[in-house]
């Protein structure tokens, strides 16, 4: 096997660690709804999960760890996706944020960082945005 092989299977295992994670918070707040599951469909074919990854991940989420990066962007990429399928069905509650925090914490983030993106997010996800803010996104 060549290092490059590694590589790919090493790549692709976080790929399936990242999709548990996506998995637990969609399942936090009781079944997955359709407008998740449509979400979770997205995220196995963009991440390259192969159908029988996916029902394996559905059925035991909790048995995947989680990924630390040393990329702040593949951190940030990482938290967005799961803003995603947090927000799909337009509201975040306790346990959603609570898990949220804990895989910030887990990629990677300080607690203190954690917190302050993570409150963030939230502001720009349910549409808080103050017009500053939204001047700002839209003139980047």
């Amino acid at each position: 096997m060549s290092f490059s092989d590694l590589f790919d299977s090493g790549e692709h295992l976080r790929n399936i660690n990242h999709f548990a994670s996506i998995v637990n918070l969609a399942s936090s707040d009781g079944a997955i709804n359709d407008k998740e599951r449509v979400l979770l469909e997205r995220f196995a074919r963009k991440l390259d999960i192969s159908e029988q990854e996916y029902k394996m991940v559905i059925k035991r989420p909790a048995d995947f760890p989680i990924n630390s990066y040393n990329s702040a962007e593949k951190r940030l990429e990482r938290l967005h996706d799961l803003f995603k399928i947090i927000f799909a069905d337009n509201e975040i509650d306790e346990n959603e944020e609570n898990l949220i925090k804990r895989y910030a914490i887990g990629l990677g983030f300080s607690s203190e960082n954690a917190e302050k993106i993570i409150k963030r997010s939230i502001q720009i996800f349910s549409g808080q945005l103050n017009f500053e803010d939204y001047q700002y996104l839209l003139d980047k």
